[in-house]
């Protein structure tokens, strides 16, 4: 399909109308990937669970939601976006009623498990917004999309907060099931979606080797926090992941239709933002994810700590992703005006003037506040750019495989950044306390700046398209009812 698909078909509904439905459904993925965080202790007390398998809730949404992005994002290239986006939804729906339903932990992380397919939405969305909207409102658009799945996350753990302090923990889940299907009916009025005409088979072998092998590597990286990486289960469960990779690498590049298309990769620029995104996730996305909190939340005795409350540092991280949920189309639209190598080369040098502010302002909540700000805005244009850099290298009837990738990968390398910095903070510490020491935290801001400005050097040598799409497919599309 050729990249001006958005121009030569043309949607009956308003532009703000498809745009506000592809965010509602956006939101609904965000949400589901943040609403447990908070609820983890009330498990643990309904169930008389150890935190190890109560854990198991967010593990078992990560890992199909991981394989959801890349697989159900090539089906809905195949099969037609809007249709696999309802599907998704409704799936996810039957998720969060089994969790509700069940009178037993097991039930609970079944549950989460179905629903873990939200991670497919996302990419659907970027496909959408390609497909429907003209080219020059695509990087606004992505850029939208992708602050609003930032904002709905942020905002998951207070309103899931709120539902457990004056209801009970099963009304998390009644409020998914709720939002779902109101997505789902929302999603069915947006226009007829294209699919691919001609497709020999369906790559079935693709998608079930893809599926555990991100499963075992993110699986080993979640566990190694509590494992160790020099653990045998942390080496072995990775090395077993990276080992079935190979195995589904060679069979992707040895078929005609792959499920995911590997040679697409291969090009220069994606391969450039595809490491960008690894560095970027090990730094700014993965280790602020669980320092700035932390920091926040530490006693005012420990080395490092402001001694708020878990309510007020809640409540200031919603406040920060607020603001980077504005930014966002700021960023799309120096994505369109400029390319988005240049909000990509903004948002690295926001990531390291927000590392530089963690080293010298962290001792005050005023100086949180400003290296927060510093970052959240450095998210935004990450989280912005780095799909409209996926959308201007592939076809269009890649969009949601390749942002899918895109997304599993940045996954993948925030749980190695998370650990790392884990790894740091605990290898240091002050002797008679678990408190790490002031000189381990610099280690980590080190970390961030350091990673930043790998993925600034990444982004300098990414070459600005011409205006037609790199590696144009001529495969013909049809329509989907």
């Amino acid at each position: 399909m050729s990249s001006e698909v958005s121009d030569s078909v043309r949607p009956l509904r308003p532009l703000s109308v498809i745009i506000g439905i592809l965010l509602f459904a956006d939101i609904v993925s965000g949400f589901e990937s943040t609403m447990m965080f908070t609820a983890l202790p009330r498990l643990m007390t309904a169930f008389d669970a150890s935190p190890a398998d109560v854990s198991w809730v967010l593990t078992a949404f990560l890992l199909t939601a991981a394989a959801s992005a890349a697989v159900c994002g090539r089906l809905g290239d195949i099969y037609g976006r809007r249709r696999m986006l309802i599907l998704l939804l409704l799936i996810s729906a039957i998720g969060s009623i089994i969790s509700v339903s069940t009178g037993t932990l097991i039930g609970v992380i079944v549950g989460r498990a179905v629903q873990g397919v939200a991670g497919g939405i996302l990419p659907l969305c970027f496909g959408l917004a390609r497909e429907y909207l003209p080219k020059e409102r695509v990087p606004v658009a992505v850029a939208v999309i992708a602050g609003s799945a930032m904002l709905a996350g942020a905002s998951g753990n207070i309103i899931a907060g709120a539902l457990i302090d004056t209801l009970d923990w099963h009304y998390i889940f009644i409020a998914a099931t709720g939002v779902a299907l109101l997505a789902a009916a929302a999603c069915t009025a947006l226009p007829r979606s294209t699919v691919v005409a001609q497709v020999a088979r369906i790559d079935w072998i693709g998608a079930v080797l893809f599926a555990p092998a991100i499963a075992l590597v993110l699986f080993g990286i979640t566990n190694s926090k509590s494992w160790t990486w020099m653990d045998s289960r942390t080496i072995g469960t990775i090395l077993a992941g990276i080992a079935l990779f190979g195995l589904w690498a060679w069979w992707e590049l040895r078929i005609d239709s792959p499920m995911i298309n590997l040679r697409l990769f291969f090009h220069r620029n994606l391969m450039l933002t595809m490491f960008a995104t690894a560095f970027l996730a090990i730094g700014t996305m993965g280790s602020t994810g669980f320092l700035l909190p932390l920091i926040m939340q530490n006693p005012t005795t420990a080395p490092v700590g402001l001694g708020l409350s878990p309510t007020a540092a809640g409540a200031l991280a919603f406040c920060t992703a607020i603001v980077g949920f504005l930014f966002s189309p700021v960023s799309g639209w120096v994505s369109a005006r400029a390319g988005s190598r240049r909000a990509l080369i903004i948002g690295t040098v926001f990531a390291m003037l927000g590392a530089v502010a963690l080293s010298v302002l962290h001792t005050t909540v005023a100086g949180m506040i400003v290296a927060a700000l510093f970052l959240t805005m450095a998210t935004s244009f990450i989280l912005s750019s780095l799909p409209n850099l996926v959308v201007e290298a592939v076809p269009a009837e890649n969009t949601s495989e390749a942002t899918g990738v895109n997304a599993v990968a940045r996954q993948a390398f925030a749980g190695i950044g998370t650990s790392i910095s884990t790894m740091i903070l605990s290898m240091s510490v002050v002797p008679g306390t678990n408190f790490s020491t002031e000189s381990a935290y610099l280690q980590v801001f080190a970390l961030i700046g350091v990673c930043s400005l790998a993925a600034l050097l990444l982004a300098l040598l990414i070459r600005t398209p011409a205006r037609k799409v790199v590696g144009e497919s001529k495969t013909s599309l049809a329509r989907a009812n």
